[in-house]
């Protein structure tokens, strides 16, 4: 898909207290197209997290001061599963380790060294999956007149033009925009339309849309 990497861009938190690893970790995350931030210890993470929560966190184990075992479920506690969180351990590597980290909350769990394609995969996994998982809190949220809406204003058409296709007064086509803004949490068109993509609620181009205008006229 053409657009597939400007469309990925979560923001990944490596926390680790090496700044060589953070440094190959937000090489190799980068270049897959991600965006990435770094913390060299648990009370950094945390608060990183608090200032802009991100799409994924890859946490070492052992961390000075702070464990990654603590960090992981400080983050549980404040946030629950609003994002996924991968330990990270050239240390901790036996099964036992594995099954600790997991019961304490975490997605995955990776040893180092490892693969590039293998840490890859794993975020992309887990990504994918938070985001079909968003996708479906979003559409069961919305209505489905509230959904057509959203993909209309996605496809850059303005009120007047929606209501034509839709067959309901401007008026009302007003009316289902402020509830998805309200839904969605946010407050202008390019917000919501940001949260479609993100969310891939995109599913209809806009020459479809007018081709099967009367289809919406439901």
């Amino acid at each position: 898909m053409g657009g597939g990497a400007s469309l990925r861009r979560e923001t990944i938190l490596i926390v680790d207290d090496d700044a060589t690893t953070r440094a190959a970790i937000a090489t190799i995350l980068g270049d897959a197209g991600y965006l990435t931030r770094e913390a060299d210890c648990g009370g950094q993470a945390l608060r990183a997290a608090r200032l802009d929560p991100p799409a994924l966190v890859l946490l070492d184990v052992n961390l000075p001061g702070m464990s990654g075992y603590e960090v992981c479920r400080l983050l549980r506690d404040e946030f629950g599963e609003q994002f996924p969180i991968v330990f990270v351990s050239g240390a901790r590597t036996e099964a036992f380790d594995r099954v600790a980290g997991l019961l304490l909350g975490a997605n995955d769990y990776i040893a180092k060294p490892f693969a590039e394609d293998e840490l890859l995969a794993r975020v992309q996994s887990l990504l994918g999956h938070r985001r079909g998982v968003a996708a479906r809190t979003v559409r069961s949220r919305l209505t489905g007149r509230e959904l057509q809406v959203l993909r209309l204003l996605s496809s850059g058409l303005g009120p007047d033009d929606i209501a034509r296709l839709m067959v309901i007064s401007p008026k009302t086509v007003g009316a289902h925009v402020e509830r998805i803004y309200l839904k969605l949490g946010v407050q202008t068109r390019a917000q919501a339309v940001a949260v479609a993509y993100r969310d891939a609620l995109i599913d209809t181009d806009a020459s479809s849309l007018e081709e099967n205008g009367t289809a919406l006229a439901l």
